[in-house]
């Protein structure tokens, strides 16, 4: 199969999930073609049928805000007629559908068989999607497509609330891990530049936006400070960094925090941690939870979203109300009290990513539905919709 993939090359979940697949199809013999504006986040650049195509946009005067759904376009329209795609993968809807969906009409005579799947990674539905000036062009994007994924249960729901019946049944596929990657025994060594060897280690890792809540891991964290040896090791970089960084003054733990920005290689870190919080707002899947789980390490993340389809509560970590410090603190403190507890439940959160998230779980299912979709006949009732 020739693939053509479009992703945001950001260090969020989306980005990296479409570079996994999209690397793994490359492994498995097949040609991938990467669209981005910049190349993403963990893209691996030594494989010959794994390639990158920046998209160009025009700087022209005219525009006060430069068209990248327009130069997108163009550009999938001229990588799927020079390598002869088969399926454009675009991840998210807004804008990487709609262009889709502009580059294949734009190619209807030479590629009338180039295939659209749609994958919902969240933002798209829950923030996006519910704006008024796109709910309709977002539905339009996912009836163009000849199928439509999404990366959780909670997710499939949200979409049909928000937009209805869209022409076609929602495939749930969730994210995966690459759990040889992301194991409890890499760079041990690590740790020493962390914390003291007497220190609990708290870790923390998101774009530090309103949604993530990274504030409420800051305030978790002061209720047991003053009861365990402890550092909290915050990962990522975003608009309330600095604020979590005040927030820690003001509660008289600024000693014990650590802020390391965007780190490339978070499977390095993250094994080093005795616990991982992740108390969003919303959160569609939680691939950062995930990871850690994966590494051995419980979680510690709020009962929202799709997170409770990954972190099962008092067996992989633990699931609080949004906003609920207190029940943060009370599982952080159970997970620092003793080594054996925290073993075990690490224990069951890495047999857990391994059982039901890992790359040679999830990676052949990805493949068999491009399989389905190629074999299907041309959407006509998508391409009139």
């Amino acid at each position: 199969m020739k693939i053509g993939v479009i992703c945001y090359p950001t260090q969020g979940g989306s980005g990296v999930v479409a570079t996994e697949i999209g690397h793994e199809m490359a492994k498995a013999g097949h040609e991938v073609h990467v669209i981005s504006y910049a190349t993403p986040f963990r893209f691996q650049t030594y494989m010959e049928n794994f390639k990158f195509h920046e998209v160009e946009v025009s700087a022209y005067p005219l525009f006060r805000y430069p068209p990248y759904d327009i130069a997108l376009a163009n550009t999938v329209m001229e990588v799927a007629e020079s390598e002869g795609l088969d399926i454009i993968h675009a991840h998210y809807a807004i804008p990487h559908a709609i262009s889709a969906h502009l580059a294949r009409e734009m190619l209807a005579e030479q590629c009338g068989s180039l295939r659209i799947i749609t994958t919902l990674h969240g933002t798209d539905v829950t923030i996006v999607g519910q704006e008024r000036g796109y709910t309709r062009i977002t539905r339009f994007g996912l009836m163009k497509s000849d199928a439509v994924t999404t990366v959780s249960q909670d997710l499939a729901r949200e979409t049909e609330a928000v937009f209805g019946q869209i022409n076609k049944p929602l495939k749930v596929i969730p994210n995966f891990v690459d759990t040889e990657r992301f194991h409890q025994d890499c760079c041990p060594d690590k740790r020493a530049l962390l914390a003291l060897p007497n220190e609990r280690i708290l870790m923390h890792l998101s774009n530090f936006r309103d949604v993530k809540r990274p504030l409420d891991v800051v305030r978790a964290f002061a209720r047991v400070a003053s009861e365990y040896k402890a550092r909290l090791i915050m990962l990522g970089e975003g608009p309330l960094q600095r604020n979590c960084k005040e927030l820690a003054h003001k509660l008289g733990v600024a000693d014990h925090v650590r802020f390391l920005g965007n780190v490339d290689k978070p499977w390095e870190l993250l094994p080093q941690a005795d616990a991982f919080m992740l108390p969003s707002e919303h959160e569609s899947f939680g691939l950062a939870a995930l990871e850690a789980m994966s590494c051995g390490v419980p979680v510690i993340a709020a009962k929202t979203g799709g997170l409770p389809e990954v972190v099962v509560h008092g067996e992989t970590g633990f699931l609080c109300d949004v906003g609920d410090i207190d029940a943060y603190a009370d599982a952080l403190a159970t997970l620092f009290k003793d080594d054996e507890t925290q073993n075990e439940f690490g224990a069951r959160a890495r047999t857990r990513a391994i059982t039901e998230f890992s790359k040679e779980r999830i990676l052949p299912v990805w493949e068999e539905f491009y399989r389905e979709v190629l074999a299907a006949p041309v959407n006509n009732a998508a391409l009139r919709a």
